[in-house]
C-alpha cells in the first residue's frame, strides 16, 4: 500500500465536486421518450371511429404476466363497434402485473394495440392501476361524436396507415379541397 493511495482516492471526489450538476427537473419538465417506448397501452380505432379491436383475446394468450383480459361479444345491425363480427367488449390492462414487453402488441393481427410514450402509471389506488376499455381506448378525431356509418371506409383503410391520420382528417372533413387531397393520396400510394 503506497503512501499516496488514499489521496488518489479523494482525487475522484474532488475532480467531481467542482463540475456542474445536472438536475432532472422531472414534474415540471417532462423527459422525452424514445420513439419506440413501450409505455401505457391504447386501443386504436379506424378512420372512420369504429373500434379496431375484434376481441380475439390473442393478446392476452401472448401476455407473460397474465395483465391482459379480453371477453369478446358479438356486433349487431343495431350496435355495431367495429368492422366485422365479433369486438371487444371487456378489455382491461392489470398495470400492477404488466412488464411492459410488448409481446401483445405483436400478437395483435388488426394493429388494435399499441403501446404510446405515457410513463406516469403510478398511483396510490391498486384499483385505478386497472385499466378498462374506457380507459384504453383512442379518442375520436375532433367533430366526430358518432361513427358516421357503421362499417369502416373500405378500399382505402390500407392507405391510411401509409399516409396517416391526416389523410382520415381530410376523408372526413369531406371538403372538396380534403377530398381531392385524400383522393390523391390514395393515387400515389397504389403505385
Amino acid at each position: 500500500m503506497g503512501m499516496f493511495d488514499p489521496i488518489k482516492g479523494f482525487g475522484v471526489t474532488f475532480s467531481t465536486m467542482f463540475k456542474k450538476v445536472v438536475t432532472e427537473e422531472y414534474p415540471e419538465v417532462k423527459k422525452v421518450t424514445a420513439p419506440r417506448f413501450h409505455g401505457r397501452h391504447q386501443l386504436n380505432r379506424h378512420p372512420d371511429g369504429l373500434e379496431k379491436c375484434v376481441g380475439c383475446e390473442l393478446c392476452a394468450w401472448a401476455c407473460p404476466a397474465d395483465a391482459i383480459f379480453v371477453e369478446g361479444g358479438d356486433n349487431t345491425d343495431d350496435a355495431r363497434y367495429s368492422p366485422g363480427e365479433r369486438f371487444g367488449a371487456d378489455y382491461q390492462i392489470n398495470y400492477l402485473r404488466c412488464i411492459g414487453c410488448g409481446l401483445c402488441i405483436e400478437a395483435c393481427p388488426t394493429r388494435s394495440l399499441t403501446m404510446t410514450n405515457e410513463y406516469e402509471l403510478a398511483d396510490d389506488d391498486r384499483q385505478k392501476l386497472i385499466f378498462t376499455k374506457e380507459d384504453l381506448l383512442a379518442p375520436l378525431l375532433p367533430g366526430m361524436e358518432q361513427p358516421p356509418h357503421p362499417m369502416r371506409l373500405g378500399d382505402n383503410e390500407q392507405d391510411y396507415y401509409v399516409n396517416g391520420p391526416a389523410l382520415a382528417r381530410d376523408l372526413l372533413a369531406g371538403s372538396s379541397q380534403g377530398q381531392s387531397n385524400a383522393e390523391s393520396a390514395v393515387k400515389g400510394a397504389g403505385k
